[in-house]
């Protein structure tokens, strides 16, 4: 339902960005809930500014689409609604008299006067008998400027919010100035991860165009004490206000050196159009053909969900350390959902953003020498949330693409810690799901996975799903030793990665826990309760849903159920039975699957009828989290008809493409391009397929082919064809 005033005149719009709608995923549906928010940011910004219809907090995003007030502008750096927010700052418009609580400061507003793209946000908040007023904000890496035209009928205010009831955060006022600075310690998950932090700060810095009448603080000096820190400065009715907001984790004078830097002057609008050409940019390196205007809003605006995260902690050249406590020289990253983006968003990062990969993978191992281990999901420090050592696959899947902008050496030291180490109490610790204020996790239950060749669902927590992940992160801890030619250590992580075959039950031909005695452990569901997530060891899901997880070892897996045949009817099964979950991660790959068992037509038409189902162009269009990125990335993959099954392989299987053309501009200049004659939504099989005008028989296409550039061509038909079905992975050899 695109009735909403930010595409209005859409199509008479040429560039990327106006076919991005920031709202996709930001409501709740029959659907489902993708739990983003209609961020203005660059790409990978450190800080993003969204508007405020609701406190945020673990499980709640500050922005819903089925609000109906607004009680500020957050420059927010929440990644995921599971996740907590840490060093925020709102800047709130007010008219009347002061009002400082998010219930007491809200204004109605109305989707009608919502204008979102990521360039720019602007919307109308009633005043009530005041009168409107019209809120407009654009940003820059680390910084905002906002824009407030007030009514003439009443003494404007704008508040800044420096933290919440029970925060000790800190604002001061300098009229001279005309500037609020301050800081807010709040970290929203402190309690998941070993380290507390104690110099922690979101720091900030806030300049006024126009001289303000009056300038106080409140919470510390005039307000009663228990409302929220904060400041704010009063003018006179009927002005515009331009305000400044710099944004740092080093100190007020880093917040405001960002501030000089990105946003030196008071041009709104060349801030804007700057901020839209970052993303065209990057945008436009989509380009599709046989599309609507509703699927190029669905494309584009998956784009800019993959291109939010990670998001850039280092401010030019200097980084706070949230695993150390202490400022470093050089370059980071943080907000890795990396159990969810390991699958595909990663890797479509190396081809959208390459250029930022070798920083990528570099912060992860500073992280790994200021606090121990690379982090399975920092934000910014540990938190210890998901099972596994994914750091290991992006780790593995850079050195695969070929880059090498990273310290090898170092690369190799973190994974084969990941592998070799045993987190801290590892047996005396049942690594319950955000269990708080514990060592560092790694992978737990590594102690027994060393010793019996899988995690005993009786002494970890959910160790059935661990089991099998950790097997396909130590096939990457092999790819690793490899590339670095330790030949030795390769064989034995190599051989090691088959432990997931251990947990095969051929009685119910899935996967299945083991106790420590060896016995099967009972079938069932890590989210029936939390007994039965104990006794069965899953995570997030069941046998069903974790039984083809171990992406590196599909052929074992197909050998174990006796064939390719019986792998595919498994697989029947599994889709038939209502098995497949898309709106989590770990059935992203399940539709790719057939393409191993020689029946590449039923993934054709399971992808797209996932892609019809899963995603709509509106806001609720997302069914579960986005997830930094993975959603989306799973719908561009799709789209463009190949999808990262293992992504540390460069390999990419092969499903249909849902567009008679994509093309994709790549960092060395060439471009890849996939056409599919005959295509439309029945039209979803492939009859023939050629690589550069010559034939392509097998579902798989490389790296190296997409970077070489060319044309991947397919006829498409109503029909099933053979084509591709006398493919078979290899086996992985245990000697």
């Amino acid at each position: 339902m695109l009735t909403l005033g930010s595409f209005s005149g859409l199509a008479a719009q040429s560039d990327a960005a106006s076919y991005v709608n920031p709202l996709i995923g930001t409501q709740r549906s029959a659907l489902g809930y993708g739990g983003t928010m209609p961020f203005v940011t660059t790409p990978f910004g450190m800080t993003s500014w969204t508007p405020q219809t609701r406190q945020n907090k673990i499980s709640v995003t500050s922005y819903n689409f089925d609000d109906t007030t607004i009680s500020g502008f957050i420059g927010t750096h929440q990644p995921a609604i599971w996740m907590g927010d840490y060093g925020y700052v709102t800047v709130i418009p007010q008219v009347g008299q002061l009002r400082v609580t998010p219930e007491s400061r809200k204004l109605s507003y109305s989707h009608g006067s919502e204008k979102t793209r990521p360039d720019y946000y602007r919307v109308l908040l009633d005043a009530g008998a005041d009168g409107t007023i019209q809120a407009e904000m654009t940003a820059t890496e680390r910084c905002s400027i906002l824009r407030f035209t007030f009514p003439r009928t009443a003494e404007a205010r704008v508040i800044v919010e420096a933290s919440r009831p029970g925060i000790e955060g800190m604002a001061s006022v300098n009229p001279e100035m005309r500037e609020i600075t301050g800081y807010n310690p709040h970290r929203m998950d402190a309690h998941l991860g070993p380290f507390t932090l104690p110099k922690f700060k979101g720091y900030f810095v806030v300049q006024f165009q126009q001289t303000p009448a009056d300038m106080k603080t409140y919470g510390m000096d005039n307000v009663k004490a228990e409302l929220s820190h904060g400041a704010y400065a009063e003018f006179k009715p009927g002005q515009t206000i331009q305000v400044r907001v710099g944004t740092s984790f080093v100190s007020i004078e880093q917040a405001r050196a960002n501030l000089q830097r990105e946003l030196s002057g008071w041009n709104f609008q060349a801030v804007q159009e700057n901020l839209r050409a970052k993303w065209n940019d990057k945008l436009s390196r989509f380009q599709v053909s046989g599309a609507t205007e509703r699927d190029k809003t669905q494309l584009y605006t998956a784009v800019y969900h993959t291109l939010l995260y990670p998001r850039i902690f280092s401010e030019y050249g200097k980084y706070y350390s949230a695993f150390d406590d202490t400022i470093h020289s050089g370059e980071s990253y943080t907000a890795y959902s990396i159990w969810d983006t390991f699958r595909a968003e990663n890797s479509m990062l190396t081809l959208l953003a390459p250029e930022r990969i070798d920083g990528m993978i570099t912060a992860l191992l500073q992280n790994f020498k200021e606090g121990g281990w690379m982090p399975k999901w920092p934000n910014p420090s540990y938190t210890n949330i998901m099972i596994a050592t994914h750091a290991d696959s992006l780790v593995a899947e850079a050195i695969r693409k070929g880059f090498r902008g990273f310290d090898r050496q170092v690369a190799w030291q973190a994974v084969y810690k990941d592998a070799m180490t045993p987190p801290d109490g590892d047996t005396t610790r049942r690594w319950l799901d955000r269990e708080e204020h514990t060592p560092y996790e790694a992978r737990a239950g590594l102690t027994y996975y060393k010793q019996l060749g899988y995690i005993p669902t009786d002494k970890t927590d959910e160790a059935a799903s661990q089991t099998l992940e950790d097997s396909y992160d130590d096939w990457c801890v092999a790819q690793v030793a490899k590339a670095l030619r330790r030949t030795d250590d390769y064989r034995f992580f190599l051989k090691r990665s088959l432990n997931d075959r251990n947990l095969y039950n051929p009685a119910i031909g899935l996967m299945n826990g083991k106790t420590s005695d060896g016995k099967w452990a009972p079938i069932g569901s890590s989210t029936d309760n939390n007994r039965n997530r104990s006794v069965s060891g899953w995570t997030e899901g069941d046998a069903w849903v974790y039984t083809w997880s171990p992406l590196h070892d599909q052929a074992g897996l197909m050998q174990l159920m006796g064939g390719a045949e019986a792998y595919d009817a498994k697989l029947d099964q599994h889709f038939s039975g209502g098995h497949n979950v898309h709106n989590n991660e770990p059935s992203h790959h399940y539709g790719y699957l057939y393409d191993f068992g020689g029946q590449p037509w039923k993934t054709q038409a399971m992808v797209r009828k996932i892609a019809a189902k899963e995603y709509q162009a509106n806001p609720g269009g997302l069914d579960g989290d986005d997830d930094c990125g993975q959603m989306s990335a799973w719908l561009l993959f799709t789209a463009m008809g190949f999808y990262p099954v293992n992504p540390a392989s460069g390999e990419y299987m092969i499903g249909s493409p849902m567009y008679q053309q994509i093309s994709l501009s790549l960092a060395n200049r060439k471009t890849f391009r996939v056409e599919a004659s005959n295509n439309s939504a029945e039209n979803v099989y492939i009859q023939s397929a050629t690589l550069n005008g010559k034939p392509l028989d097998i579902p798989v296409i490389t790296w190296e082919q997409i970077q070489a550039g060319g044309t991947l061509h397919f006829v498409m038909g109503r029909k099933p064809s053979e084509w591709g079905s006398k493919w078979r992975p290899a086996l992985i050899s245990s000697n």
